[in-house]
């Protein structure tokens, strides 16, 4: 089974449809959260994720969109924007946000967006991070958004190997693992293209794959809709 991972789309329909067609072909898809903020087009995001019927998550501005998060511990451009798409989203938008949990088990995967200590909040940027993390879930591999940098952890006893994507495919064998496929919408890694993974569970497989996709448009569609300016600029960024 082929498993397309997903997380922080951020209302980005471009960087959504390059990195699918990257992906493809897959037998599920999977979401991380943070579907909607920072991007000009949550509606439209969240309904060609829906359509796929992906399963996932909530993320923190993904809560704050649909008002169950307040949004006190948001920098003034993150806020602006998630106040922005609070206003935007449909009915059946803020319906489909509304039903993801914060957590969800799949076979032998926890989905979450942060983390399994805290789904909303904590970041994995490290080693002793992704141990600790690991520590709190029973499944052999968990999943994680946030941060929006592709990593993997391996675990294996009281050791943590951190592999950052290469291009190849990283063998899982029996290790335990914490994978984050990176961000669609708004990558932070240096690298301005879609970033998402596919998961081969017959292979005990994982790798990590990365579209070009019209970044120009999406950055037109942001100044029409009065987002700022920093969000706008950072996408051709990377960063």
């Amino acid at each position: 089974m082929r498993i397309c991972v997903l997380s922080d789309v951020h209302s980005n329909l471009p960087a959504l449809e390059a990195i699918l067609a990257a992906m493809a072909p897959y037998d599920a898809l999977w979401h991380l959260g943070d579907i909607v903020g920072y991007g000009p087009q949550p509606n439209e995001v969240v309904a060609r994720l829906a359509a796929e019927g992906a399963l996932g998550v909530r993320g923190n501005h993904d809560a704050a969109a649909i008002g169950q998060l307040p949004t006190d511990a948001f920098n003034d451009e993150a806020r602006a924007a998630v106040e922005w798409t609070a206003d935007q989203l449909s009915d059946i938008s803020r319906a489909w946000l509304t039903d993801l949990p914060e957590r969800r088990e799949i076979a032998d995967f926890t989905l979450v967006h942060g983390s399994p200590r805290d789904p909303t909040w904590e970041y994995v940027f490290t080693g002793r991070t992704a141990r600790g993390s690991m520590a709190q879930v029973t499944s052999t591999h968990c999943l994680v958004g946030h941060t929006h940098v592709p990593m993997a952890y391996l675990i294996e006893d009281s050791t943590v190997e951190a592999h950052s994507p290469d291009g190849a495919a990283l063998e899982l064998a029996a290790r335990r693992a914490l994978l984050n496929p990176g961000s669609v919408g708004q990558p932070r890694d240096g690298d301005k293209r879609a970033s998402g993974m596919v998961i081969d569970t017959d292979n005990h497989t994982v790798e990590w794959r990365r579209a070009e996709y019209d970044i120009g448009n999406v950055q037109e569609l942001m100044r029409e809709a009065g987002l700022p300016r920093r969000l706008v600029q950072r996408l051709e960024l990377g960063l």
